[in-house]
C-alpha cells in the first residue's frame, strides 16, 4: 500500500485528517458539558462522530492507492455517514426550534430520508445532485433557525450556530465547484478547500453548543 502520487489528493487526505481531529475534539468537548440537555449533546456527538468517521475514511480514499473494490466501498460508507450526519443535523435543528418531543417525532423520518437520498444518489448515475440538494436544504434551514434565534433572542450561542451553518454551506459550495484550485503553500482542489472550511464549521458549532 502506497501514498497517492497526486499532490491535491495528498492535501485532500491531510485536510480529511484535520477535519476528523476537529470533529473528535468536538465530541470530547460536548461530553464535558453539563448534562442539562443530554439528549441534544448526545445527538450532536453522533453528528460529529459520523463526520469524524467519514473524514477518516476520506483520508484513506484520497491518500492511498487502493484497488477499485475497496475504493468503491470506502466511498459508499463515507457518503452514507454524511447522509446520516445531515439527517441528524436536521433533527438537531428541530430540537432547537420546537423542542425534544418534536425532534423525537421527526427522527425516524429524517433518518429514513437520509437513507433514501443516499440510495438514490448511489443507484442512478448522475443523481448525486440529490445528495447535494438535501445537504443544502438542511443547512439553509439550520442557518435560518439559528440566525433568527440570534436576532430575536440575542443568543450568543445561536449566533455561533448560525456561523457554523454558514461555514458548512460555504464548504458545500466549494466542494460542488469541481474546477476549484487554490494554492496556500500547497495545492488544494475543491475537496481540500471543502475540508478546510468545514473544520471551521465544526468549531463554530462546538462553540455555539458550549454557549447554550
Amino acid at each position: 500500500m502506497r501514498l497517492n502520487d497526486r499532490p491535491t489528493e495528498r492535501t485532500t487526505a491531510a485536510t480529511d485528517v484535520l477535519l476528523c481531529l476537529a470533529a473528535a475534539a468536538g465530541i470530547v468537548r460536548l461530553q464535558s458539558l453539563a448534562p442539562a440537555v443530554a439528549w441534544k449533546l448526545h445527538l450532536w456527538s453522533w453528528i460529529f462522530a459520523l463526520i469524524a468517521l467519514a473524514a477518516a475514511l476520506g483520508a484513506a480514499y484520497h491518500g492511498l492507492v487502493l484497488a477499485e473494490r475497496p475504493r468503491i466501498w470506502l466511498w459508499r460508507i463515507l457518503t452514507a455517514c454524511l447522509s446520516m450526519a445531515i439527517s441528524l443535523l436536521g433533527v438537531a435543528v428541530v430540537f432547537d426550534a420546537f423542542g425534544a418531543e418534536a425532534a423525537g417525532r421527526v427522527l425516524p423520518a429524517l433518518l429514513l430520508s437520509g437513507l433514501l437520498i443516499y440510495a438514490v444518489s448511489r443507484a442512478f448515475a448522475g443523481l448525486f445532485i440529490v445528495f447535494i440538494v438535501y445537504q443544502a436544504l438542511v443547512l439553509v434551514l439550520a442557518l435560518g433557525v439559528y440566525a433568527g434565534s440570534a436576532v430575536q433572542a440575542g443568543s450568543a450561542g445561536a449566533g455561533w450556530m448560525a456561523a457554523g451553518a454558514a461555514a458548512s454551506l460555504a464548504a458545500a459550495a466549494a466542494q460542488a465547484a469541481r474546477n476549484l484550485q487554490v494554492k496556500l503553500i500547497w495545492a488544494f482542489d475543491h475537496n481540500g478547500v471543502f475540508h478546510l472550511i468545514q473544520v471551521w464549521g465544526v468549531i463554530f458549532f462546538c462553540v455555539g453548543l458550549s454557549r447554550g
